[in-house]
């Protein structure tokens, strides 16, 4: 739910990160040579204090004794801290509440919900989008339903259902494992946003329009799925006998009092004029509304006061949505992928962090960067929401040093810096390798953007690890040590990594902010990106550079007054072979042009690009054709009398490149009969 350098991964937060990086990597494909970028002079690591922030008196630093948490310390930390830190990143606005022992302890608000009017931000009537922190309306209204007795957490949900998840790996889908996002389902993009109220359908049409293919034993791999929370609304539809934003309205924000939240898109008319404009940079133009198709998974609209509410009642015994004992069952470890990392409950990941156990979410929609966290023992709850992404992505920085200095500051960890192992260096060669994250898709073309994102683990040479996809504040590989055989510690900072082995093999590994919700995989052969990516650089090269040389042949038979010794069959073999090189790079640009529009408005993917899609995907069938014919034009050119050796080797060279495209393009989705991914 959130960047992958450090919080947890959302759509389409996460898919806007994943595209830009694809698109990076595809462009160096095309533009090997291309030079880098010049250093950033305003780097992420500014945007926010190093310790804990400037507090308006005197600064706290890291180690410091725990401070009382009260109004008036949390407001002058706050009031310090987040000002500098929005000014910094390019952030529009911000507001930040917190919750203690049944009360609101503060409300903060920052910067503009309009930059233009100069509207200031409102923490009891500006709406923020939240995200996917939507979840857990969705996840108590299931609750709801199972404390009345309606919804069987263990029952196949096909039950519950007018249609039919599909059978797959002998075991069904229980509404388990869909709150711990472990039924196995792939990655979903398409139709996540769209632009115009009209194209908005109602959940089961959504639902029913495309299930995503299960590619995982339910129960066996956490895979964060939006269709997967969805679904299990439109199961509390289905037993409600209620239109899911009515449910929520009747069932969760009418009795909290949230009178300023709604899941309705867009708003209704009383609220649309208190909804914060969204931003990428506070310095430009506002965003559209956006309307998420799957509205259950992240289109909650909200106020911060609204939200202080939502976490009372998760605080407090009232029992004011659903009973304690329900709330425990929501609370407990349900699912812990690997030991020494945080487990994911029903619904609530947890975060635990300084020995205190916590429960929260975050969210992300394009423009709008949101955590909630509840520090179940002490009775204490912290929400915040951006309205821009900032500089960077500073939106992610500020939220998640926010909370960490937050910690620090109010509940830091009572536990000693445990010492490095004398394994360190041994287990850091065992997990050097490539790592494709469980969360994607295995059947359509969002498998080569997985491909293209996959994380590399490096053994540093002071026996510490770097991970390529975890980066600090400016873009440099975290370094981890080793704290207990397969349990990594970040060197200067809380984050914690582990690892699955078997058999002697590292399999699997994730760190504490990622754990319940997905895993990065030892990528098999046919996944690795360590081989693939410079194969298929070669392959390309070997395409473009048969492009580039046709036309210069040419020019220099016409300069020099020499003709071709070819003519007939090996004339038009040849021609073919060369044909194939020039649609082979039109299919690549496509690629590269597609995956860069959607890095710029992840809005695309409502379809507006199928016939974009099938125009490239005509190019790759023409291309695999081509390939075969290329074949043949080795053998007529190696067994020719007169043919030049650079000939001869270039022949070949074109088919073996071709070849290889053409099990990308198959083995990677980049091929199918339709158009849903």
């Amino acid at each position: 739910m959130s960047r992958l350098s450090s919080q947890r991964p959302d759509v389409p937060g996460r898919l806007g990160r994943l595209f830009r990086r694809a698109a990076v990597l595809l462009a160096a494909l095309a533009l090997p040579a291309a030079a880098q970028s010049p250093t950033d002079p305003n780097p992420a690591h500014a945007i926010v204090p190093a310790a804990t922030g400037r507090t308006g008196d005197t600064p706290v630093l890291a180690g410091q004794a725990q401070r009382a948490l009260t109004a008036a310390d949390v407001d002058a930390w706050l009031d310090g801290f987040v000002p500098y830190s929005i000014e910094a990143g390019g952030v529009a606005g911000a507001v930040v509440v917190v919750v203690k022992d049944g009360k609101l302890l503060t409300a903060r608000s920052y910067g503009y919900s309009d930059v233009r009017a100069r509207k200031p931000v409102d923490p009891a009537r500006t709406l923020f989008r939240p995200g996917s922190i939507s979840k857990l309306f969705t996840w108590t209204a299931v609750m709801q339903q199972v404390q009345a007795g309606k919804i069987d957490l263990d029952k196949d949900v096909n039950a519950y259902l007018d249609f039919r998840i599909p059978d797959a790996f002998g075991k069904p889908i229980t509404m388990r494992h869909l709150m711990t996002h472990t039924a196995g389902f792939e990655e979903t993009a398409k139709y996540l946003i769209v632009e115009k109220a009209e194209q908005k359908h109602s959940l089961g049409h959504v639902l029913k329009r495309w299930v995503p293919t299960r590619i995982y034993a339910p129960g066996t791999m956490p895979a964060y799925s939006n269709y997967g929370a969805s679904l299990a609304a439109y199961i509390v539809e289905r037993v409600s006998g209620e239109r899911f934003e009515d449910y929520v309205q009747r069932h969760i924000f009418t009795p909290l009092g949230m009178r300023h939240s709604s899941f309705e898109q867009p708003l209704p008319a009383h609220l649309a004029p208190l909804l914060s404009k969204g931003y990428n940079l506070a310095s430009e133009d506002p965003k559209p509304f956006e309307i998420v198709e799957m509205a259950p998974a992240g289109a909650l609209s909200s106020t911060g006061t609204d939200m202080a509410r939502f976490m009372l009642a998760f605080l407090d015994n009232r029992g004011a949505l659903i009973s304690p004992e329900t709330r425990a069952r929501m609370f407990a470890d349900v699912n812990r992928p690997l030991p020494g990392l945080p487990a994911m409950g029903l619904g609530f990941y947890h975060e635990d962090r300084n020995g205190e156990v916590i429960v929260g979410h975050g969210g992300d929609t394009n423009w709008f960067h949101s955590d909630l966290h509840l520090i179940v023992d002490k009775g204490v709850g912290v929400y915040m929401s951006f309205n821009s992404s900032g500089k960077d992505t500073a939106a992610h920085v500020i939220r998640q040093r926010l909370f960490e200095q937050f910690m620090d500051r109010y509940f830091p960890d009572p536990n000693s810096e445990p010492r490095t192992t004398a394994t360190a260096r041994e287990h850091g060669r065992l997990m050097a390798g490539h790592y494709l994250l469980s969360r994607g898709s295995a059947t359509n073309w969002l498998r080569f953007v997985g491909l293209l994102s996959e994380a590399e683990v490096i053994p540093n040479d002071d026996g510490t690890i770097s991970v390529s996809m975890l980066v600090d504040p400016a873009g440099a590989p975290k370094r981890w040590r080793e704290v207990a055989p397969f349990q990594w510690r970040e060197v200067g900072g809380s984050g914690r990594l582990a690892a699955r082995v078997e058999n002697g093999r590292v399999t699997a590994f994730s760190i504490a902010d990622f754990a319940p919700i997905f895993l990065f995989l030892a990528a098999p052969g046919d996944l690795d990106a360590g081989w693939i990516v410079p194969a298929l650089v070669a392959a390309l090269g070997v395409m473009l550079l048969t492009v580039l040389a046709w036309p210069v042949v040419a020019g220099m038979r016409k300069v020099y007054g020499y003709r071709s010794s070819l003519a007939g069959r090996p004339l038009m073999l040849d021609r073919a072979m060369r044909a194939t090189a020039v649609v082979s790079v039109l299919a690549a640009a496509g690629w590269i042009g597609m995956v860069g529009a959607i890095e710029s408005d992840v809005g695309l993917l409502d379809g507006r690009l199928d016939i974009w899609m099938r125009v490239i995907q005509l190019l790759e069938i023409i291309a695999i054709v081509g390939t075969l014919a290329s074949i043949y034009n080795a053998y007529v050119t190696i067994g020719a009398s007169g043919r030049s050796l650079v000939a001869k080797i270039w022949s070949v060279a074109v088919p073996l490149a071709g070849l290889f495209l053409g099990w990308i393009v198959l083995s990677m989705g980049l091929l199918t009969f339709g158009l849903d991914y």
